[in-house]
């Protein structure tokens, strides 16, 4: 595709040796070092293609923007020459922050290079503000919250992941019907609140493409890939050839309204829709209704599954199941290679996923082995933190060296 100027005009194709080859170069070589690393050259080159000179000079710009690190490793036997010494991902010199809003609190997070949590906090959402104030009470928390954790490292920008409908390009929520919110300008609001590149996405977009990142092999290793994330919203994600589909005005994965059964009323005005049948809030009505708590809290009905109450054990499984049910559907329209779950049931006990797999294998008419092809996401209780740390952790590896031309911030 041509590039654009300024003017909107397109001009030649690049060739390739211009900046669009070198700047590939560099994230294929900073990705090949963040799976294998620590990792001598020569294997960085093997992975790649590139040759040892290209290899080479990659590695040295990467290293002059503080990515990359040589990580000699300790010898255990006299050897003859130069030593081979492998680079690694620079863990020292920058994080990524997030957060994470949920229907009822926010989670904020810190993350080095290689996606690994250092501090997550969780805050409750405070009563009867408006989008508006709710965003300027998180860009002053976030800003506390990196004065305090950051140490001296560089924040190379804030991701915001949440649910409902985002359209990344404008860092724009455009519709959230749990939080009440419409066409909310989070991004551009905590831009000018932090002083920070601030980039928002769906959570289920930013968790498949942290499953492709820096999650377990099994979903680094695909090319087709299906995240559905269940809480008190539920939406998906859909990556093929290593791209997450987005579709027109980024509206892409609202699965809430697919028809799982059952007479649970949505606000549609029909029953046995998916988000209205699994949702948490659906979960812990239903356990006041049952008589097993007096008030309806999902984390109570979640510490009973945790203790193996069997009301609570009950209630997961007959949520596993409807999932089972909208994940057939996916399975058959678009057949990716895994589907993953994030929720929180699984994620807690991993045995309810059989009864999630038994209900694909029931209804699907295209998966041959559910065992295989459905799993739990990688991230476990972290996955809000991590959904939101890894919008700025997948532009920081897809772009590597744009670093250099972003002052301060990202």
């Amino acid at each position: 595709m041509p590039a654009l100027l300024s003017t909107g005009q397109p001009t030649t194709t690049p060739t390739p040796t211009d900046d669009g080859r070198r700047a590939a170069n560099a994230a294929a070589v900073l990705r090949a070092v963040l799976d294998r690393g620590p990792v001598a050259r020569s294997t960085v080159g093997r992975l790649t293609g590139l040759s040892a000179g290209a290899v080479s000079r990659q590695l040295a710009e990467l290293a002059d923007l503080g990515l990359v690190r040589d990580r000699p490793l300790r010898a255990t036997r006299s050897v003859v020459g130069r030593p081979h010494v492998p680079v690694d991902v620079d863990t020292r010199r920058h994080v990524v922050a997030g957060v994470h809003v949920a229907v009822l609190h926010a989670t904020l997070v810190l993350m080095d290079l290689r996606g690994r949590v250092l501090v997550e906090e969780r805050v409750p959402h405070l009563p009867d503000r408006t989008p508006a104030e709710l965003v300027a009470e998180l860009g002053t928390r976030m800003g506390a919250f990196l004065a305090e954790h950051a140490e001296g490292r560089r924040p190379l920008g804030v991701g915001v992941a949440t649910g409902g409908w985002v359209d990344p390009a404008r860092g724009v929520v455009v519709r959230h019907h749990r939080l009440g919110w419409r066409d909310v300008p989070v991004g551009p609001a905590l831009e000018a609140a932090l002083g920070l590149p601030v980039r928002v996405e769906s959570h289920a977009r930013a968790l498949a493409r942290a499953e492709q990142l820096i999650g377990a092999e099994r979903g680094r290793a695909r090319t087709s890939l299906v995240h559905l994330f269940v809480g008190n919203v539920v939406d998906a994600a859909i990556a093929t050839c290593g791209t997450v589909h987005q579709g027109p005005g980024a509206a892409a994965g609202d699965v809430s309204h697919l028809p799982v059964g059952g007479c649970t009323p949505c606000p549609c005005g029909r029953t046995g829709c998916f988000e209205a049948t699994v949702a948490e809030r659906t979960l812990a009505r239903r356990a006041v209704e049952e008589g097993r708590l007096r008030t309806p809290r999902f984390s109570d009905v979640l510490a009973a599954l945790g203790a193996g109450e069997r009301w609570a054990v009950a209630l997961f499984r007959e949520r596993a199941r409807a999932i089972g049910r909208a994940a057939a559907l996916l399975v058959d329209v678009i057949n990716p290679e895994i589907l993953v779950v994030c929720e929180a049931g699984t994620a807690r006990r991993p045995e309810l996923l059989d009864d999630l797999r038994e209900e694909v294998a029931l209804r699907s008419h295209v998966c041959a082995d559910p065992g295989r092809t459905v799993v739990s996401g990688s991230f476990g209780a972290r996955a809000l933190g991590v959904a939101a740390g890894s919008v700025v952790l997948h532009e920081t590896y897809t772009r590597p060296l744009d670093l250099g031309t972003r002052g301060s911030g990202m």
